[in-house]
């Protein structure tokens, strides 16, 4: 398969040039070693270690380790040698020159957690996700995410008028396949075994590494009723109760989940900021191939009667939403927003003090109808500062769909910065 280039490559090279130490995380394969390696190709070395086999005697003495090999070093699943760590910060604080270290890790589960604030301002925390629409068309590094667009002015997108990309493959088996590298050029017929095999194996070794689960079938359909739930507000008192699991136990295993970047949460919103996290979280799945493997869905056609799909899509817009915002040189604050009167809208961007409300429909065609989550969101905040809403969906150009409203689609490709 031929190199796709990743839109964190630059700030990666840009931040090495800075600081001693770089962090990277994202769940397991998408792409951080095959990224590292691209970027420091014929530069220093790699290690990548092992739960099981203490690599070179990295644990038992890691001053030694450290002393035989050349600088840049690039540590891959450092969570499997935790020693290492206090040797690196030794070193660090001795001479602070940039370019050092590369520490990588699928988890931000405890030892992780541990490696950050040990290293805290010596190191720089990234993130990998899996590929952005975006990287899937070839967008460079000389390409603005279309969310900064939207932010500066929606005006100035109609003006460009900048088309869509990936009509080929359309949003059904978009969402079907998921981000996941290896899933995106793999025949239709073999993503169901690569997801299980995905599936089992985070379960049988990073589950097993991290907790103390030992049903790890139990964990399995945990796994599988999470995939069901995406895109919804989280509710602990009954999240587990289908599969006869305690609120204690599901909010400890969806935790797990979230820390190995299975599952992300959103924030809801409130104009009193003491009050924004009286509220529910949104749940997302992290990679929507995953969940529809999990679902038994079994074709992208399959998608298209499935009572899933609408969170699926919504599912998929969030993770991609926030690939983009990533990647803005200041990112927004993200929140959902719900009222006691059943008025919702799916996403809210915050910057500057300025709120950039976005609602996910999977539909060709939306109506001002499908805007009026955001109108219910400026009826009860009238005086706060609201820009222009989206509603992302699957139209082939964007344009208003109310005064104030646009809808945008999906796969809207970006351009120059």
């Amino acid at each position: 398969m031929d190199y796709i280039y990743r839109q964190l490559t630059d700030r990666i090279t840009g931040l090495f040039k800075e600081f001693p130490v770089i962090i990277i995380t994202g769940a397991r394969q998408v792409g951080k070693t095959t990224l590292l390696k691209h970027i420091f190709a014929g530069q220093g070395e790699y290690v990548v270690f092992d739960p099981v086999i203490d690599v070179e005697n990295a644990r038992r003495d890691p001053d030694l380790f450290l002393n035989n090999h050349r600088e840049p070093l690039i540590l891959d699943e450092i969570q499997y040698a935790p020693e290492l760590v206090g040797a690196i910060k030794r070193r660090v604080d001795e001479d602070r020159h940039s370019g050092r270290f590369i520490l990588t890790g699928s988890q931000q589960w405890q030892v992780l957690k541990n490696i950050s604030e040990s290293l805290a301002g010596r190191a720089i925390l990234l993130e990998l996700s899996g590929f952005s629409a975006a990287e899937l068309y070839g967008c460079k590094s000389t390409m603005e995410p279309w969310i900064g667009k939207w932010m500066r002015n929606p005006q100035e997108m109609l003006a460009e008028d900048s088309g869509i990309f990936g009509n080929e493959i359309g949003i059904y088996e978009q969402i079907f396949r998921g981000n996941l590298p290896e899933a995106r050029l793999m025949q239709l017929e073999s993503l169901r075994y690569y997801h299980q095999s995905y599936q089992r194996t985070y379960i049988e070794r990073d589950i097993r590494l991290l907790s103390n689960i030992h049903d790890y079938q139990q964990f399995g359909r945990f796994f599988g009723l999470t995939a069901a739930l995406t895109a919804q507000e989280i509710n602990y008192s009954q999240l587990g109760r289908d599969i006869g699991l305690s609120p204690k136990s599901s909010q400890a295993w969806l935790d797990i989940m979230r820390g190995t970047f299975q599952w992300v949460e959103v924030p809801p919103y409130h104009s009193n900021t003491i009050k924004r996290i009286s509220g529910k979280a949104k749940g997302y799945f992290g990679d929507t191939g995953l969940a529809c493997s999990a679902q038994a869905v079994s074709s992208p056609s399959a998608l298209a009667g499935n009572p899933l799909a609408g969170a699926l899509f919504e599912t998929w817009a969030v993770n991609e939403i926030r690939k983009q915002c990533s990647l803005l040189s200041s990112p927004p604050a993200i929140y959902h927003w719900r009222s006691h009167g059943g008025g919702e809208v799916d996403l809210i961007l915050e910057r500057d003090g300025v709120l950039y409300p976005m609602e996910m429909k999977m539909t060709t065609r939306p109506s001002r109808n499908d805007a009026r989550g955001i109108s219910a969101f400026r009826n009860t905040y009238p005086n706060a500062n609201i820009a222009a809403g989206a509603v992302i969906c699957c139209a082939n150009r964007t344009y208003k769909i109310s005064e104030n409203t646009y809808a945008v689609p999906w796969n809207l490709k970006w351009g120059s910065k």
